[in-house]
């Protein structure tokens, strides 16, 4: 049963000593700190004995040293190991002076911003680069040594990634054709020239929203799909496991995720394209009573392969960018879930943003080549 605190303060010729006894604990303490600082209120370095005190916590030790304005040097100090390190401890602390943040003003602040994004940006940047150089390393010994390609996980995730997909790519680029057919009917019948809305809907499609669509589909559903898969198991630390059994991360999970969007993001490109037709070609027959056949025959006459192709030489690149983001962003995650749900964001978002960047280069590019 816990003692409460006491204390009996004897003078001798070396001064006053201060002879504890009790648990000095926050539930025995009571007024006992209160009573030993009037206590010792006037002594010149009192001496504390606490060999015969039993418990001592924190708050018990914090109340001695405040009591006796500091902790007592060398022989004046008459306590058991552990209760004179746990008295030193809680004396430096309390000594310590807070730290006070600097407040910066305004402007300050704003260029520390800039600062701190730079560097965040420039460490963002070499670590894309040795991922990149990690995935071309995997890549090269994959096709020196076939047995790396990891042939049941890319059929899974070609069903996964690519084939589940189709209902809603085919659903999406069908209505972005349709839109894009009535816009065109709506605003080129005011020339006259209603009929020149098939090569609209041709051109766009198949030049543009074919791969954009399917591309921006599969940044919201894979690469958040890779990052959340990946980012669990480093936080369960089966990427640790695998290492542990001779397994590389890259070869088991990184690399049958980019084999298996690059076989698949042509064959979603072709269902949106085919889908996107199809819806413009029913709202100009119904809008503008153009046939299906003169439609098509147009489409094969004015736009040709050429648009076709044109998009398709975009997939592989949204293909290795898709994977790379969600992949990358998967392995940064940290031990807690709240990482993972920003490392999951963090993967659509720039995987989004670096795909209408590269349609904006490529559609530079092809400027510039007058294709």
């Amino acid at each position: 049963m816990e003692a409460a605190a006491d204390f009996n303060v004897q003078r001798g010729e070396h001064g006053e000593t201060a002879v504890l006894t009790g648990d000095w604990t926050s539930m025995t303490l009571g007024d006992a700190g209160r009573r030993l600082g009037d206590a010792l209120r006037g002594a010149q370095a009192p001496a504390l004995d606490l060999t015969g005190i039993g418990r001592v916590d924190t708050h018990g030790a914090y109340t001695i040293v405040r009591s006796a304005r500091g902790l007592p040097k060398g022989d004046r100090l008459a306590a058991r190991p552990e209760t004179a390190r746990l008295l030193k401890l809680v004396a430096e602390a309390s000594q310590a002076e807070p730290h006070v943040a600097h407040r910066l003003n305004p402007v300050q602040e704003f260029v520390e911003r800039i600062g701190r994004g730079v560097v965040a940006l420039g460490y963002d940047t070499l670590g894309t680069l040795a991922f990149t150089g990690r995935v071309l390393v995997t890549t090269g010994r994959a096709l020196t040594n076939p047995r790396h390609f990891r042939l049941p996980s890319i059929v899974s995730l070609v069903e996964r990634a690519g084939l589940d997909a189709i209902p809603i790519v085919f659903t999406t680029a069908f209505f972005i054709g349709a839109v894009v057919g009535l816009i065109g009917a709506n605003m080129l019948s005011q020339f006259g020239a209603q009929v020149f809305a098939v090569e609209l809907i041709g051109i766009a499609v198949l030049r543009e929203f074919g791969i954009l669509i399917a591309a921006i589909l599969l940044a919201g559903r894979s690469s958040s799909s890779f990052a959340a898969e990946i980012g669990s198991m480093k936080m369960n630390e089966e990427i640790d496991a695998m290492q542990v059994m001779g397994v590389d991360p890259f070869d088991g999970l990184v690399l049958p995720r980019f084999v298996a969007l690059l076989l698949m993001i042509p064959l979603l490109t072709f269902v949106s394209d085919i889908a996107g037709i199809i819806g413009g070609l029913l709202v100009t027959w119904s809008v503008l009573d153009i046939s299906p056949m003169f439609f098509l025959q147009r489409i094969v006459d004015n736009v040709g392969a050429t648009h076709f192709w044109i998009g398709m030489s975009k997939a592989p690149v949204m293909a290795t960018v898709i994977a790379g983001i969600g992949c990358r962003q998967g392995l940064l995650v940290a031990g807690d879930v709240e990482s993972l749900g920003r490392r999951v964001t963090a993967a659509v978002v720039h995987a989004i943003f670096a795909i209408i960047l590269i349609d904006a280069v490529f559609a530079l590019l092809y400027m510039e080549l007058n294709i």
